[in-house]
């Protein structure tokens, strides 16, 4: 019930907020800890270690977008000075 609560909060923060990619990538990762938290419960409930052990994999992955994803905006809005999702149209090459 948990995974579904925190799950449904951030599909809402995505639906909300379409402006602030900051915002928008916080979402995305309480919407991935939703589900591993899904999984650890099946995997306990299941009486099986599998479901565990597939969200350390998701959260080294997880960890890894995160880090990724923060320093992709920080390189934007070094140069554009804005992390507004409207103002990121622009391709420079």
């Amino acid at each position: 019930m948990l995974g579904a609560v925190l799950f449904a909060i951030g599909v809402v923060g995505i639906f909300i907020n379409r402006k602030n990619v900051i915002i928008l990538l916080m979402s995305i990762e309480l919407m991935l800890l939703a589900v591993n938290i899904n999984f650890v419960a099946f995997s306990y409930y299941l009486q099986d270690i599998a479901g565990q052990i597939f969200v350390f994999f998701i959260l080294t992955v997880a960890a890894a977008e995160a880090a990724i994803g923060l320093a992709i905006l920080v390189a934007l809005f070094r140069n554009i000075r804005t992390i507004n999702v409207d103002d990121l149209d622009r391709l420079k090459g």
